[in-house]
């Protein structure tokens, strides 16, 4: 479904001038997770499809990146696969701007897309000097906020993270995540009320 001329043409939105976190590195970094847990999928491509297309549109002053990054999507992956799969990417997709669950009938479509979302969120449980790369480097995409702006929006993302009962919607993640996700997390909310 993504061919070489697609993966060269999405690869150019990553590596557009101002994304310091959204870029090439992050999508590998996912596409390296979906293929350790490739045998938990039901259906990898759709999986592989979403991870490409996610944060292809990416403006941090725009307030339906999802919702354009879905729309290409649909548009470059129209004759490559059937109606049904590309409603289910473009959901998972969409499903980036809440990280809740779309409401999916089909269980192993949920399942798939649990996964997505874990891996897209990963970065949360990593160790944390990477963790706090990842900060830095999401502070740089939102370089035009103010500071004091910034403290109190990111603040709030986080703590709607941290009060979750499960921040990862897999055990798997859960496991392997989720108690290093909720330290890094605490730790910087810590950080922008202190300074």
């Amino acid at each position: 479904m993504i061919d070489e001329p697609l993966k060269q043409e999405l690869s150019g939105f990553y590596r557009a001038e101002g994304r310091h976190y959204h870029n090439l590195a992050h999508i590998e970094a996912m596409l390296a997770l979906a293929g350790n847990y490739r045998a938990s999928l039901h259906d990898p491509e759709a999986v592989e499809a979403a991870i490409w297309f996610h944060d292809a549109i990416y403006d941090s002053k725009a307030k339906d990146n999802e919702a354009q990054s879905a729309a290409l999507a649909e548009e470059r992956l129209a004759g490559r696969t059937d109606a049904g799969r590309l409603d289910r990417i473009g959901a998972m997709i969409l499903a980036t701007s809440t990280h809740q669950l779309p409401s999916f009938d089909d269980a192993a479509a949920l399942r798939d897309a649990s996964l997505f979302l874990d891996m897209d969120l990963s970065i949360l449980g990593a160790a944390p000097d990477a963790f706090d790369a990842y900060e830095r480097a999401v502070r740089r995409e939102y370089a035009w906020v103010e500071e004091p702006m910034w403290r109190a929006g990111r603040g709030a993302v986080l703590k709607s993270f941290l009060s979750r009962n499960h921040i990862f919607h897999t055990d798997e993640f859960r496991q392997r995540f989720e108690p290093q996700a909720r330290q890094n997390i605490a730790r910087s909310i810590e950080a922008l009320a202190a300074e």
